[in-house]
């Protein structure tokens, strides 16, 4: 039911997104959606937690990486964060009608806040150690893991609406060349590569 959700709200938005809907595309009885669910909000409220839980749960396997080496670990998180399970379309499309309404749902707000922070603890961390262990003392890790978080999301967002100039490898080349700029001893720019 939930990747029925996820379906129905990346083709139709969340306002069009029913209880009848999501049965359909699950193949169910609005009933046992229902008995589930309770309502249309508990189903989304649970996708969100469901994606949610997802992207942590990948963050911290990547995250055990940087325990053994900072750099190993913000590439995996670079790589987990274009991975073709977490960066899918329609995850993406889901992502961003829930963010659109964080302002209006507390629960959406939380939900989001707490897979955010997480992430940012992760990388904040992760850029420390490499500032302390690289001798970068005039990089700062807190602007660096924030501009890393920006760029993801922006990335993701041109994944979304211009699939057609952007790729998942081509965001990962452009998040590693981010990283090559703040890290130069640690990280290699991307070999350019000819466009036509």
């Amino acid at each position: 039911m939930i990747l029925a959700t996820i379906r129905c709200v990346a083709n139709h938005g969340l306002a069009d997104t029913t209880v009848a809907t999501v049965a359909r595309q699950a193949g169910l009885s609005q009933g046992i959606v229902n008995l589930h669910f309770r309502s249309k909000e508990g189903l989304l409220t649970e996708t969100l937690r469901y994606l949610a839980d997802e992207y942590r749960s990948a963050c911290r396997e990547a995250a055990a990486t940087g325990a053994i080496s900072p750099v190993a670990g913000l590439q995996a998180m670079v790589e987990l964060d274009f991975r073709r399970n977490i960066c899918a379309r329609d995850k993406l499309a889901v992502w961003f009608a829930f963010w659109g309404e964080r302002k209006f749902r507390p629960t959406y707000r939380r939900i989001c806040a707490e897979r955010d922070k997480s992430y940012d603890d992760m990388v904040r961390v992760m850029c420390a150690r490499l500032c302390e262990q690289g001798n970068y003392p005039d990089v700062e890790p807190a602007l660096v893991a924030d501009g890393l978080s920006a760029l993801t999301d922006g990335l993701w967002l041109d994944l979304l609406v211009r699939p057609e100039s952007m790729s998942r490898d081509l965001a990962k080349r452009i998040t590693l060349a981010y990283l090559a700029d703040a890290f130069p001893r640690h990280f290699r720019q991307p070999v350019a590569v000819k466009r036509s």
